[in-house]
């Protein structure tokens, strides 16, 4: 009963870290385009530009795209619906990122934030606000964390199992600013967004779950 609880606050707490994390950055980008959190972290970041690092983030946001997140995510889906036979949780990572995708257009289309006028190495088109990138990578590679986590026994690989989605997760995001086509308040609004979205997703299935293993003792006790 107390670890539930336990769990319970933690899931409050996420939601309310993620929710009041949007919600800030959502007002301020309301009340200008660019503020000093935006112009300094893109005054690092742009400053660290060579050309095999410019390479470098080429290859992390390809892999941020649709081109490289529905084939990993495919991928994944099929280990997880025919190679472990653990249906649910495949059909939670799909869920889980395709929501996102879906999340991110609705908030594009209400902010309408238009894309910065700043130094680019790449071109982007679309809204601004929040990143689909980063949207995404926390979808895709934190849900990914979440459920090998429960197959992966071993401390030590499970350091590196989270390791590797903060990696990917990161990397995604800051190629985007680094690249020009994003603000970092629209990195840090869609890793909240996203980090949302992904509570829901995962109390949803827990819910239903916890609802089948209830039906299916029923059903074996009578």
């Amino acid at each position: 009963m107390r670890g539930r609880s336990i769990r319970l606050l933690s899931v409050l707490l996420l939601l309310i870290v993620f929710g009041v994390t949007f919600g800030s950055i959502a007002f301020s980008i309301g009340n200008q385009p660019m503020g000093p959190f935006d112009t300094r972290i893109i005054e690092v970041v742009q400053g660290w530009e060579t050309s095999w690092f410019t390479a470098v983030m080429k290859i992390f946001t390809w892999i941020g795209t649709g081109y490289g997140v529905t084939p990993i995510a495919m991928l994944m889906f099929t280990f997880l619906y025919f190679g472990l036979r653990h249906r649910q949780q495949a059909w939670l990572l799909i869920g889980t990122v395709a929501g996102s995708i879906i999340l991110n257009s609705v908030l594009k289309h209400v902010f309408k934030r238009e894309r910065p006028e700043i130094y680019r190495i790449a071109d982007a088109s679309g809204f601004s606000f929040p990143s689909g990138h980063a949207m995404m990578a926390l979808a895709l590679y934190g849900i990914m964390a979440f459920i090998f986590w429960h197959h992966v026994k071993r401390t030590g690989n499970r350091i590196l199992l989270v390791l590797f989605a903060a990696f990917m997760i990161l990397m995604i995001g800051t190629s985007r600013i680094y690249l020009g086509v994003h603000y970092p308040s629209d990195i840090v609004g869609g890793y909240a967004a996203s980090g949302f979205w992904v509570i829901i997703a995962i109390v949803i299935d827990t819910y239903f779950q916890n609802k089948r293993e209830k039906g299916t003792d029923r059903s074996t006790s009578h």
